[in-house]
């Protein structure tokens, strides 16, 4: 409260009350004068009756302008409660008396009020209420227990008679309910039915503790039995013991709880029973009724909001439930879109159902509870902050493996070369891209790292056009070429998976100081085979030069036949074949 307003106010006030014992004053005189009045001074007697008006509408005036200073000092104002005998307010005082201040006169009558109560003779009819000059008091006998004045009445906006009635009967009733609360019989009655509550309280703790041992020696008679386990798939995730030692803990917190919550309920019922503790009773009660009623009242007031929202989220749920129905349509082939295809069905759907739901939270933010607060709009700046400094990396994988979806560089199963690893595509994730190599490696590639190599893709192309697969033989100058071009292309139709049609071809790559270079050329549908087709073309190539007398040289292998045995297989070579001798050729000068 203002602390000049109210003195303020208490001089003004001072002033007022001044003023109206003047006027009272002058106004007694002229009732005086007036009725001393001979009737026929009609003259004089009209004068003072005007007087007496004047004095009148001042009055009204002055009660006016009084009750306009207190309306406004109501809200800001503090009073001084008048208590009972249990701590209880009977009312509440706003104003002072004479040199008494509002506090000073609540406790004073506090102290009469409770001295009420060693009169033996008091009954309901023992208060009585007097007119004095500037007041209304409340008496016991010759005894004033409180005066209440103008300014109180105002103060409660009604007359000082009304209000002393109301103050005498609050007052009667609290002394009654004092001497009837301490009286022998009342006692021995609280102190009965709180030994009752206490019996039934440790009867009921201890019933509560025998029926969760029933249940516990239940729970563990089950294990194997009805209990057995929880398992996901192969998993197991409880067997029976632990599921058992789950349910024991579970059963024994659910035990305290009952318990507590018993204890709970009958100590208020216990503190209700006596006057002194009532108000204990009232607060055990209110920590849990109170946060009860303004959970309810918060969830009431909050319903129409909770129904737009599930309103709201019934609507995007079936627009969700529409885009899918065509995402599954275009990836079947039913629905045909120029320039999309079916392999994009689902990464877009997933695009689209992002920026769905981002579009319906942005619907339902302002109808969240405490969307508005300014804690509520600094929890979310921070957690996007965090979010974008956090996962810039992944940010940058993610928009790369969408990329790369829309590219089509490969697909799952594929045979591909990523930088400088080669294997089969086994997941394409929204971070990485997972490569099975010939070797049975799993090597998983960043999506951003695809993006920045090069990338070759076997199988793309494979069961449609045909994959060449290559190797090459380098062979001596004797060797004629063609029948290096028949060899070679024996060799390979003689391979396994290798197509007859487009036939194989040979090309000469080079043209060395020792050797000229043959190249195989084949086609292939199984990409992912190439490592066995390459094994299998080689060995062959192996036995068609064997069978026709090809010697399979190292670029710079000697060739010094004179004495050397042929580097041909001898499964190759004649049975009769041996090994030439060295010619030596002399020749004899002529003297």
């Amino acid at each position: 409260m203002n602390i000049a307003l109210l003195e303020n106010y208490n001089t003004r006030l001072s002033e007022i009350e001044r003023q109206r014992v003047a006027d009272s004053v002058r106004k007694s005189e002229l009732e005086a004068q007036l009725d001393a009045l001979k009737t026929t001074d009609n003259l004089k007697k009209e004068e003072l009756q005007a007087q007496l008006i004047a004095l009148n509408e001042k009055e009204v005036k002055r009660l006016a302008d009084k009750k306009a200073k207190i309306d406004s000092l109501k809200n800001t104002t503090k009073g001084f409660p008048v208590s009972g005998f249990f701590n209880d307010t009977l009312f509440v005082l706003y104003t002072k008396l004479g040199s008494f201040s509002p506090k000073e006169r609540a406790d004073i009558i506090s102290s009469r009020i409770k001295k009420l109560s060693d009169n033996f003779k008091f009954g309901p009819n023992s208060l009585k209420i007097e007119d004095a000059e500037t007041s209304v008091d409340i008496v016991l006998e010759e005894r004033i227990i409180m005066s209440v004045t103008e300014n109180d009445a105002l103060w409660n906006d009604i007359s000082k008679k009304e209000l002393a009635e109301t103050y005498k009967e609050k007052i009667t009733e609290a002394v009654l309910k004092y001497k009837n609360a301490t009286s022998f019989s009342t006692l021995a009655k609280q102190i009965g039915l709180a030994l009752l509550v206490l019996i039934i309280i440790i009867l009921l703790i201890f019933y509560i503790s025998k029926f969760f041992k029933w249940s516990a020696q239940k729970i563990q008679s089950q294990e194997n039995k009805k209990i057995q386990g929880i398992k996901i798939k192969n998993y197991i995730l409880f067997d029976a013991k632990r599921q058992v030692s789950a349910f024991l803990f579970l059963n024994k917190i659910l035990k305290w709880f009952v318990i507590l919550l018993a204890v709970y309920i009958a100590l208020p019922i216990l503190f209700g029973l006596f006057p002194w503790t009532e108000q204990f009773a009232d607060t055990l009660f209110g920590y849990i009724l109170d946060p009860l009623t303004n959970m309810l009242t918060s969830f009431w007031n909050y319903l129409p909001d909770l129904i737009t929202i599930v309103v709201i989220v019934i609507v995007f749920r079936y627009i969700l439930k529409g885009i899918s129905f065509l995402k599954d349509e275009v990836a079947r082939g039913n629905l045909t879109l120029n320039g999309f295809y079916p392999d994009w069905a689902a990464p877009t759907y997933q695009i689209i159902r992002i920026l769905v739901i981002a579009f319906m939270f942005v619907v339902i933010f302002p109808y969240l509870p405490g969307s508005d607060s300014p804690i509520f709009k600094g929890v979310s700046v921070f957690l996007g902050f965090l979010f974008t400094f956090g996962s810039a990396g992944s940010l940058s994988n993610i928009i790369a493996g969408l990329v790369l979806t829309y590219m089509r560089l490969f697909t799952i199963g594929d045979r591909v070369k990523i930088g400088e690893v080669t294997g089969d595509v086994i997941e394409k994730s929204s971070l990485v891209t997972r490569v099975r190599t010939i070797k049975n490696e799993i090597i998983s590639i960043p999506n951003s790292t695809v993006m920045n190599s090069h990338t070759i893709n076997y199988s793309s192309d494979a069961p449609a056009k045909g994959l060449i697969i290559h190797t090459t033989v380098t062979i001596g100058y004797d060797v004629p070429w063609k029948d290096m071009y028949e060899t070679l292309i024996d060799a390979a139709l003689r391979t396994e998976l290798i197509l007859k049609e487009p036939q194989p071809f040979v090309l000469q790559t080079s043209l060395e100081d020792f050797y000229v270079a043959y190249q195989i050329n084949a086609y292939v549908r199984e990409a992912n085979k190439q490592a066995k087709i390459y094994s299998d073309l080689h060995q062959n190539i192996q036995d068609a030069c064997n069978e026709r007398g090809i010697e399979i040289l190292s670029p710079h292998y000697r060739a010094a036949r004179d004495g050397n045995a042929t580097t041909v297989p001898s499964d190759y070579l004649p049975k009769d074949y041996e090994a030439p001798s060295f010619n030596v050729k002399t020749e004899k000068k002529e003297k």
